[in-house]
């Protein structure tokens, strides 16, 4: 099984393909699997490497005693600097997409190019300034919940708390996608549950005006209003991004519509500038 060292523990990835790299980063609560059908599609092209964030999937928990949208970023760098992985395409869905922005603070030319899809900034499902998010955090009833009635239902109590925003279906329209969403928590502990939902809650969003990486930003039309309103913001900040929703989706676009998504993906990819080191796509 390849890991790579990280503080705390070790980072589990997948390598499949040869090519360029393209660098797949999961939701909250989700794991590499979300990402079969984009390996399934850019694999004969691509390098393509999944991850499971620390906390999540194979990597499972660490020493760590709280985890933030940064720390996972640290494990990024160090999981491309290990692997020798030099101006990748970089792609994240929710969770993954804030690491992804992250990075493209620290590094802005950095990424041959960015896809953030379900693109959150902060979590919904109210945007509040940092300093009010504090006041209202729910994390004391988060703690209750979880040690009352574990991981899974606490996460779809906060997917109710979401869906009143929107009506209906906003995770996934196909019942398939929302199954398998529900099988990545099981695996989580409630420990590792409630690290992980600090990291977003209190994520602050970076800037991102100097970022120049191209960016193409992806959100399902059954998304709900304040995340596509934060992917907008994303496309409309950095120097050249790019919006566009994709129909018949909700939240997890990647898996709901996946031949949409990765025929997205492709068209972005190839109007990206050629791979630095000059490997070939086929």
């Amino acid at each position: 099984m390849p890991t790579v060292q990280i503080e705390g523990g070790s980072l589990w990835y997948e390598e499949t393909g040869t090519g360029p790299p393209l660098v797949c980063l999961h939701g909250g609560w989700q794991d590499h699997r979300s990402w079969q059908s984009q390996i399934d599609y850019f694999a004969d092209d691509y390098r393509v490497i999944t991850v499971d964030l620390r906390g999540h999937g194979q990597t499972g928990s660490t020493e760590s005693r709280q985890y933030s949208i940064e720390l996972f970023a640290d494990d990024l760098d160090e999981l491309l600097s290990t692997l020798n992985v030099q101006h990748p395409i970089l792609a994240g869905i929710s969770a993954g997409g804030m690491v992804v922005q992250t990075y493209l603070d620290r590094h802005p030319a950095g990424a041959r190019g960015a896809v953030i899809g379900g693109p959150l900034q902060t979590m919904p499902p109210v945007d509040l300034p940092h300093g009010m998010k504090q006041l209202f955090s729910p994390l004391p009833l988060l703690s209750g919940t979880l040690t009352a009635v574990g991981p899974t239902l606490t996460f779809k109590t906060l997917l109710d708390s979401i869906r009143m925003t929107n009506g209906g279906h906003w995770l996934a329209l196909d019942e398939t996608v929302r199954k398998q969403s529900m099988e990545a928590i099981e695996s989580i502990s409630a420990t590792e549950f409630r690290k992980i939902f600090r990291a977003l809650y209190e994520r602050v969003a970076p800037t991102l005006s100097h970022v120049s990486t191209p960016t193409l930003v992806l959100y399902g039309d059954h998304e709900i209003p304040l995340v596509k309103r934060q992917g907008e913001r994303i496309a409309r900040t950095v120097q050249t991004g790019t919006a566009r929703s994709i129909p018949d989706s909700g939240h997890l676009v990647n898996q709901d519509q996946s031949g949409a998504f990765n025929e997205a993906c492709s068209a972005f990819f190839d109007g990206l500038a050629p791979p630095a080191d000059g490997t070939e796509i086929h």
